[in-house]
């Protein structure tokens, strides 16, 4: 028996006003730092993605999260499967419109962090464009330039964190420990790192040696980030990678 299906459903006029109170009723469900309407001013819509608490718990929060599905796919011998499980799984938390990055940004933490490819700081914390301020060389060491860098995140974009970001393996701090002959420019990227490592130490003291010292060297290299920090606008927080983990711990 046919079934009359003007009896079971509202008209299409009927069923596309119902399906757009569903839709407003959902976009005015969410919370408001999240909502990015058209009537906020721009520093308002580039400050939409920024954590209500502190920035290193967030980040070590995101971490942690990062890390577990980091150890899921780490499970799987198929590289595809691993592939749509980070896709599905990610935790990204927050994404502003492009049109919105173009006009300007307001990260709301800086890291700085080695070149090495596996210790991308937005996948190591699940951020977005805009969320973080990178400064990356190899061996994350404070050279002139990161230096500079991080002077203009924070003069210019008031970030309140600086997380100095070292990580196991490291290539740098591996030639640092060497000690066997470089380029001119690689003998200069490794002084610092050999300055900061303590007698005998394993790669993993060295790495930590060093990452303590290059978060040391930063006030005391700028006028800027030192008055900052002492005036309570800016923390500077050495931290260690563990990449087999993915997991971020605090030095």
């Amino acid at each position: 028996m046919a079934h009359d299906r003007s009896q079971r459903q509202p008209p299409l006029g009927r069923r596309r006003f119902l399906r757009g109170l569903t839709l407003i009723s959902a976009v005015l469900a969410l919370p408001p730092q999240r909502l990015e309407a058209a009537t906020l001013s721009l520093e308002q819509r580039l400050q939409l993605c920024q954590p209500p608490g502190d920035p290193l718990q967030e980040l070590l929060r995101r971490n942690r999260e990062v890390a577990a599905v980091w150890a899921e796919a780490d499970r799987s011998g198929d590289p595809l499967q691993r592939a749509r499980l980070l896709q599905e799984r990610w935790p990204l938390h927050c994404a502003l419109r492009p049109r919105t990055l173009a006009q300007g940004q307001r990260p709301w933490a800086a890291v700085l962090a080695c070149a090495d490819s596996r210790v991308a700081p937005e996948w190591i914390f699940a951020t977005s464009s805009g969320e973080l301020f990178e400064v990356r060389t190899a061996g994350n060491t404070a050279s002139d330039a990161g230096v500079a860098s991080l002077d203009y995140a924070v003069a210019e974009l008031a970030v309140p964190l600086i997380l100095v970001l070292g990580h196991s393996g490291c290539g740098a701090v591996a030639a640092a420990l060497d000690r066997k002959p470089l380029t001119p420019l690689l003998e200069e990227l490794v002084l610092p790192i050999r300055a900061a490592l303590p007698p005998g130490a394993s790669l993993a003291e060295a790495v930590a040696a060093h990452t303590r010292a290059a978060a040391e060297a930063l006030p005391r290299r700028s006028a800027l980030l030192a008055d900052a920090q002492a005036a309570g606008r800016l923390a500077i927080q050495p931290a260690y990678l563990d990449i087999g983990s993915g997991q971020v711990s605090l030095l």
